[in-house]
């Protein structure tokens, strides 16, 4: 008797594992929001904004962003079905997308902004997702995209060292090589000056580019994590402002 062999696990099974964590740190939502309030500005009868938050994972990010952007309407998007029904029971509203094929289920130019946080270091080609985002973004609208740095201030040191830098993976099974415990499926990671390339070069205009901590940061080293935001090439994470050109 013969039997298949089983089918090897996908990236998108690995995302559909509720194990896998879906949801990063606070101050990165608090900051990103802080930065879209106020490019939006406040909204007033006849100037609600719609947000779409892509790749919204559990619902976090957007419901931390709420406050911040009050009279403007939060849509989040996702693929997994397991991060959409957490998201639901955050934010009023979620629904199913994809950031390939026109697979975002708005029509072109109907969103004045999105929110794309820790999203773009998980996609096999992220050039594809920034040109469906520039479709569904109007004139002038709105990117806020957040992404671990891999030139981040201890990840220079771990590479001089000869140590795997944090936020980079090389197995979707274990850590191999560097700190941390948890596999979360980063593919790409970016610099600050790579980033700003990449985003320009997909038909953005690169507004503003700031740093914020990473909430894995051992306790006794976030003091330094927060210093390092001053200068947004040192920093965990790259908060970027950029508009549809």
């Amino acid at each position: 008797m013969t039997t298949t062999p089983a089918k090897p696990p996908e990236l998108r099974d690995f995302y559909e594992n509720p194990a896998v964590p879906v949801a990063s740190g606070t101050p990165r939502s608090r900051r990103q929001a802080r930065m879209l309030a106020e490019a939006l500005g406040p909204a007033s009868p006849g100037r609600t904004r719609t947000i779409l938050d892509i790749g919204c994972g559990d619902g976090t990010a957007a419901a931390t962003a709420a406050p911040f952007l009050p009279g403007h309407r939060i849509v989040g998007i996702d693929w997994s079905q397991d991060a959409l029904r957490r998201a639901r029971t955050r934010i009023p509203y979620a629904v199913r997308g994809e950031l390939t094929g026109g697979g975002l289920p708005f029509r072109s130019g109907a969103a004045d902004a999105v929110l794309f946080s820790e999203v773009i270091e998980h996609l096999v080609d992220p050039d594809a997702a920034l040109d469906e985002i520039r479709r569904v973004l109007r004139p002038g609208g709105h990117l806020m995209l957040s992404t671990p740095n891999l030139a981040a201030w201890y990840n220079r040191a771990l590479l001089l060292a000869g140590v795997q830098p944090v936020f980079s993976e090389v197995s979707l099974r274990a850590i191999h090589g560097r700190p941390g415990r948890e596999v979360v499926g980063h593919l790409r990671l970016y610099t600050a000056r790579a980033l700003r390339e990449f985003v320009a070069a997909s038909g953005f205009e690169v507004v503003r580019l700031a740093g914020a901590p990473f909430h894995g940061v051992p306790r006794p080293l976030r003091p330094l994590d927060r210093l390092a935001c001053a200068r947004p090439s040192l920093a965990s994470i790259l908060l970027l402002h950029a508009r549809r050109a």
